[in-house]
């Protein structure tokens, strides 16, 4: 392929992931719905009303899915870092404006799967949105075990296997952090390290990742919601 500013793309590919939208959507954690059932009248979605969110709000770029796929699994997996600039791009222009946040906080990896894939994705993708914002970035969270993957795992397995997964090893205490992430699936992974982040004292935790798995494509997975408005380039 043509090298463009080192980036291992072409620049077809790198403009043609498009942001995530919406007619349908939980206020707080932004998953994506057909229709207005079952959400409650604050249009808020039942895992957020029940509590079984620890971040407070979550935002992404766009789905995973297509070219933007290709481009995570790129990045991820075939160790292709200069993607690290314009994916960060896509990250900083998902983070709502009215948002301030103290901190940026990577979701981390266990050591022997960084030592593996040689690098921590969202490591990269943090430095690269604190570079464009001008907010620190920190490595606050540990991943004291290596779970088993979360692919094929329900809504509620997920949250088993990665619950007690992460603990905090700096003090956070007050601060309005922002943790990111590459993929957003079902949330339990963001959950699991947001819970340990209000442990470590934080004030509040948002998440921001570059893709999320959209369920309104599978229809075996879907689950109606309510009409809080559009999105643009937040999931």
């Amino acid at each position: 392929m043509k090298q463009i500013s080192r980036v291992p793309v072409c620049p077809a590919c790198l403009a043609a992931p498009e942001p995530l939208s919406a007619e349908f959507f939980c206020l707080s954690c932004r998953t994506p719905f057909r229709n207005s059932f079952p959400l409650d009248e604050q249009g808020i979605c039942r895992l957020c009303r029940g509590g079984l969110r620890g971040f407070d709000a979550a935002y992404c770029y766009g789905a995973y899915e297509g070219v933007l796929r290709q481009l995570v699994h790129l990045f991820k997996y075939a160790g292709m870092r200069p993607l690290a600039k314009p994916l960060g791009g896509f990250l900083a222009s998902a983070l709502p404006r009215d948002r301030v946040f103290d901190l940026i906080v990577p979701m981390p990896l266990h050591w022997l799967r960084r030592w593996r894939r040689g690098f921590n994705q969202s490591g990269l993708l943090a430095r690269e949105l604190a570079r464009r914002t001008g907010i620190p970035v920190r490595n606050a969270v540990r991943r004291r075990r290596n779970t088993a993957p979360q692919a094929g795992l329900s809504h509620a397995r997920r949250r088993e296997n990665v619950g007690g997964a992460f603990r905090c090893k700096d003090s956070v205490a007050g601060m309005r952090v922002l943790l990111v992430d590459d993929v957003f699936t079902t949330g339990a992974t963001a959950s699991a390290c947001s819970h340990a982040l209000k442990r470590g004292g934080a004030k509040a935790v948002e998440v921001l990742t570059l893709a999320r798995v959209d369920r309104r494509l599978a229809p075996a997975l879907d689950r109606p919601g309510i009409r809080a408005g559009r999105v643009a380039g937040v999931g």
